[in-house]
């Protein structure tokens, strides 16, 4: 239980910085989904390039990666 408040926290504050990064306008529940879904994507980028990072700043940092790239392909979708 307490790792998926974690994750849901953690995927919170990736979004949120992803959101700055990219200069777009996100409500809380859209930054815990690119978050986390920018985890899973970032995760397997970084698995395929064989970089590693441990620890939660390394989570956040594979998630930031991942949700900039998700929100780059939304924007690109929907303009």
């Amino acid at each position: 239980m307490i790792n998926i408040i974690i994750s849901i926290a953690l995927g919170a504050v990736s979004g949120w910085i992803a959101s700055i990064i990219m200069n777009t306008k996100n409500g809380l529940i859209r930054n815990i989904i690119l978050g986390i879904v920018g985890g899973l994507l970032g995760g397997f980028i970084f698995d395929k390039l064989g970089i590693a990072f441990a620890g939660y700043l390394g989570t956040i940092l594979v998630s930031v990666v991942g949700a900039c790239i998700i929100i780059l392909i939304v924007d690109k979708i929907i303009k």
